[in-house]
């Protein structure tokens, strides 16, 4: 490169804003500017130009412009690189300009868009002063009220009138509870509202409901929105998650026993290092791809996919931050780098998607007992094993020995004298050969497994299916069991695997399996065929086993060991028995001890390595990265390298939880107010970087998480502040009053964002699902357990939901335990904005559409709940019409009908019979909203 080609440097003091900003807006910024970046490179913002592209980083070399790839490229000296490509070339005098900028040092005013950019969510938390209000509606002293009112006197305005009683408890039971009160529970409330002290009886009421078990289900549900669980895969098959609800009723629990949020954090991304397994669905709450392939690339994806899930879920859950965004570059907005990504990636690195067994209370004992048993069994086995048959090779007669199974298969043969040992397959019941563990042991009493790569044997074999992370050679005598570490060979039904021993060792029996897993599920792949050789040298070769005497694969048998005293002394055959019956006895009393309930909470194991991405491609690979948080945000952490699995989520769980974390209380306390008001102090609930809202109210956030970390991070007393506030019990009618005379609040704040009344909205398909049945009579409150199927049962490899059409009992419990599959809704209530949970769900979008009310009229749902409000109704009420009617209303609205109501309403009971009231009454705006 001759660089004396360069135009000189400009020699007068160049100012950024008036000589370089327009030039780059106007040469620059069509390819490196806001809405397309080759190359990586932009030069819209400070940080980022300064940063440089991929290719040729630092593109500016502060001080040096002749050493500047910007320079070459805009002064024509790399070949092929003319910059711009169109528009022509800049002028000499231009690149002048850009040499002497660079030259006196880039000069850049700050534009905000380095990563210690101001920005209100990065500061710590810091507990403001609560103002002092002179006005008679923060007499109650409750913080909240005062932030509020502070702001509303700003706009001169106030608070709305308080809503009356029974307004107010129907409020607080949805919003609490997700469940309407009875009209017994109304009357109780209007009467103590009425005669007593109303903000005791408001406190009471808040106590009890905040103590009830309902409380869980309601909130949990909205968490679960939050986490995109559902209780299936997504992607192709769709299929579903038998034990993924044990997740859920965690939630329910953690939320009724106000669990700490810090150790909610802690519980669902280490839950497994404190006994609470089922905790860590969290982390595997998402869709997953499983149909999988040989195809290096689809598999990479496949994995760089779910990684991409667990961590940026993790972020936006418990952050409020769009970490995804820098999986591909540096995020553009906030101050999260491409290695802080791959860094929060890395802590994920050991997690898989599946299921694992939950340890109960008494796990150590019943580990100590399972030890003792399986020390019997080994001593019995051993004292069986004079019964085992000996492998007869060079025969093709019939088998004295059972058929290969998918689990343990022993051959035994005379002790042989080997270094080496070869398992050739030359059959399969399909596809190429898959073994998960090969075996072979000393003879004598000392036994030992010499084929282990921990006693310093190798392992090479004919070929290994290439790009498959679960299927290495290395884990064929890695000691592991099980399909997700094996070794498939590269050639369709055939192929060889041998182990070299770390010295000479005498042999007698060699044990294989292809899936020997705790709950082996694979019979594909299985050799059917096979021979068995050792070597002294790796030269001669010696065959001690083959296939030829056993029993024909009949792809239903079961296999195994078989033992047998044929041709020994009666008193042997009897021994053999009893050593059977024992054997039998001693493996139920293992299984007993050693058997789980199975929970969808992730696979833990070793953790991979992890790299940069170039481009978010997992084909690229650079640099290593280890587990970390994010660098920009407190408190500082490292991670080391060498950190296990449990280790390093437990450590970003600490990190999460931290005090000095200024995200993580500010988000949960916004979460809170988002859905006891229908909008958050910050209307983007997952987004509290650069591009999400401002909040409302800073003052009175930073208050909310100041005051829930001082707590002990305890939720309940945050819903308790928020409840009993007087800017919660206000009513949901417009205030026509303000201080201003010539202005309605509605025309000061139209989107209630000050909060001068209280945002009346429509109930979630939950909630309204289950009031239906709480006023038909039929709902079940049963808590916990696997939930109910809305869809009809089938088992297609690619799972069809067809949503039933007729409800039993089976399915009146509350939507909350609905197995909820993912991308799929219910054809009565996915109408009304539930979430299929193929994303995450931080809010809910509120649309009014003509389905939705043509579902509460026609939907076989709607029309036999209204026939069961009907009959409860009838029990309730008798025969007279009017009582009939004023029991309905009593029911549905919790109050009585209006004279004209009680007059039009009995007129059509008259004419259509009760259950049209009752459909009616259903899709009344009074009973479909809270107000």
């Amino acid at each position: 490169m001759d660089k004396s080609k360069l135009p000189p440097a400009a020699l007068r003091p160049v100012d950024f804003r008036k000589d370089i900003k327009p030039l780059f807006e106007s040469k620059c910024y069509s390819c490196h500017g806001p809405d397309k970046q080759k190359g990586q490179l932009r030069l819209d913002r400070k940080a980022d130009a300064l940063k440089g592209g991929d290719s040729h980083a630092p593109d500016i070399v502060l001080g040096k412009s002749a050493d500047s790839p910007l320079i070459h490229f805009v002064a024509g000296l790399v070949p092929d690189m003319q910059m711009p490509p169109k528009g022509g070339p800049l002028t000499s005098e231009q690149i002048g300009l850009l040499r002497a900028w660079i030259d006196q040092g880039a000069q850049w005013p700050d534009d905000g868009s380095s990563v210690s950019a101001k920005h209100w969510a990065w500061e710590p938390v810091k507990r403001p002063t609560v103002p002092t209000i002179d006005n008679r509606q923060a007499a109650s002293g409750n913080p909240v009220d005062r932030f509020l009112l502070a702001k509303l006197a700003e706009q001169k305005l106030s608070f709305s009138a308080p809503a009356d009683a029974r307004t107010l408890i129907r409020r607080l039971y949805f919003t609490t509870i997700g469940l309407p009160p009875s009209p017994e529970e109304v009357a109780t409330f209007e009467r103590e509202f009425r005669t007593g002290n109303r903000q005791l009886a408001i406190g009471k009421l808040v106590e009890k409901l905040l103590a009830s078990p309902h409380f869980g289900e309601r909130w949990a549900r909205h968490w679960l929105d939050v986490v995109r669980f559902a209780e299936s895969n997504g992607y192709e098959t769709n299929g579903t998650r038998k034990n993924a609800w044990p997740y859920r009723d965690w939630v329910i629990r953690a939320f009724n026993n106000d669990l700490p949020y810090d150790r909610f954090i802690l519980e669902q991304l280490a839950g497994d290092a404190f006994g609470v397994d089922e905790a860590t669905g969290f982390i595997v709450g998402g869709p997953t791809d499983i149909v999988k392939s040989p195809d290096p690339v689809l598999t990479a994806n496949q994995r760089a996919e779910d990684l991409n899930d667990f961590a940026a879920t993790t972020a936006s859950a418990f952050l409020g931050l769009t970490l995804h965004c820098a999986r591909c570059h540096d995020h553009k907005f906030d101050p999260i780098a491409m290695k802080d990504y791959y860094s929060v990636v890395a802590c994920f690195a050991g997690v898989r998607h599946g299921e694992r067994a939950v340890k109960p209370p008494n796990f150590a004992e019943l580990q100590a007992k399972a030890d003792g048993l399986r020390a019997q069994l080994a001593t019995l086995t051993k004292q069986m094993e004079r019964f085992e048959p000996v492998a007869q090779t060079g025969t093709n007669g019939p088998g004295r020995r059972p058929p290969v199974t998918r689990g343990l298969n022993l051959d035994r043969f005379p002790a042989v004298t080997a270094k080496f040992l070869r398992f050739s397959i030359t059959a399969t019941t399909q596809l190429e050969p898959c073994i998960d563990e090969l075996e072979a042991f000393t003879a004598g009493a000392a036994s030992r497994n010499v084929a282990l790569a921990s006693a310093g044997a190798t392992a090479t074999a004919s070929s290994t299916l290439p790009g498959n992370a679960i299927h290495k050679l290395a884990h064929v005598n890695d000691g592991q069991y099980g399909n997700d570490r094996s070794w498939i060979s590269n050639e369709r039904g055939k192929g060889w695997v041998q182990i070299e021993f770390a010295k000479a060792e005498t042999i007698d029996r060699v044990q294989w399996s292809r899936d020997r897993d705790n709950v082996p599920r694979y019979n594909d792949r299985l050799a059917t065929r096979y021979r068995i050789e050792v070597s002294p040298d790796g030269m001669a070769w010696q065959t001690v086993a083959t296939s030829d005497d056993r029993e024909p694969f009949g792809g239903k048998a079961n296999g195994g060991i078989t033992y047998s005293a044929e041709g020994m002394a009666p008193a042997e055959a009897k021994r053999l028995e009893e050593l059977l019956a024992a054997r039998k006895k001693w493996e139920a009393e293992l299984v007993s001890v050693t058997t789980f309930p199975m929970v969808y909470a992730g696979k833990f194991g070793q953790t991979a390595e992890t790299f940069l991405m170039h481009r978010g491609d997992p084909m690229q690979p650079r640099e290593k990265i280890g587990p970390g948080v994010l660098a920009s945000f407190a408190p500082k952490l490292s991670v080391p390298l060498e950190a296990t699995d449990s280790e390093r989520r437990l450590a970003l769980a600490k990190w999460l939880g931290a005090p000095e974390n200024p995200l993580t209380a500010r988000v949960i306390v916004n979460r809170l107010w988002h859905y006891h008001f229908g909008i958050g102090l910050v209307d983007t609930p997952s987004d509290f970087g650069l591009n999400g809202g401002r909040p409302s109210h800073p003052e009175l956030l930073d208050w909310l998480a100041s005051e829930l970390i001082a707590s002990g991070w305890r939720l309940k007393h945050i819903h308790q502040l928020i409840l009993t506030s007087a800017a919660f019990q206000q009513s949901s009618v417009e205030n026509q009053l303000s201080n201003r005379p010539d202005s309605r609040p509605m025309a000061l704040d139209s989107s209630n964002r000050f909060l001068w009344h209280f945002p009346a909205r429509r109930l979630d398909a939950e909630p309204l699902r289950d009031t239906m049945l709480a006023v038909s009579g039929k709902l079940d409150r049963a808590m916990g357990g696997p939930g109910f199927d809305l869809f009809e049962a089938n088992s297609n490899y690619v799972k069809v939901y067809n949503s039933r059409a007729d409800f039993g009992p089976t399915e009146f419990r509350r939507m909350v335990y609905q197995s909820k599959p993912r991308t799929e809704l219910d054809n009565t209530f996915g109408a009304f904005d539930c979430p299929d949970a193929g994303q995450v769900a931080p809010k809910r979008s509120r649309s009014t559409t003509p389905l939705q009310a043509l579902n509460l009229l026609n939907s076989p749902f709607a029309l036999q709940q209204a026939g069961f409000f009907a009959e409860r109704v009838a029990t309730d009420a008798g025969k007279s019409h009017e009582a009939q009617t004023k029991r309905a209303f009593q029911l549905a609205f919790l109050r009585e009908p209006t004279r004209d109501e009680l007059a039009a309403s009995t007129k059509l009971v008259k004419a259509y019979g009760l259950p049209a009231l009752c459909r009616a009454l259903f899709n009344a705006n009074e009973f479909l909203s809270v107000f």
